[in-house]
């Protein structure tokens, strides 16, 4: 499990989250981590994207509020 800090995912930017997301799912696919460790991971790897899910529906939203702003 390389660098998968503890940090709390509702802490992350979108960034950081897709950056660790992608770490998560290289480690996962080389396939050498032990059951636990690969559980850990998957774990992991959902939170992280729920966490780019929400930034990018909160990005969404803000988009479609200056789109429909009144302009004067």
């Amino acid at each position: 499990m390389a660098s998968t800090a503890k940090t709390d995912v509702s802490a992350l930017s979108y960034e950081q989250a897709r950056d660790e997301l992608i770490t998560v799912v290289n480690d996962l696919e080389q396939g050498s981590s032990s059951l636990e460790e690969s559980l850990a991971l998957w774990e992991r790897g959902e939170a992280l994207a729920k966490r780019c899910e929400e930034w990018l529906i909160g990005a969404r939203a803000r988009l479609d509020a200056a789109r429909s702003a009144p302009t004067d």
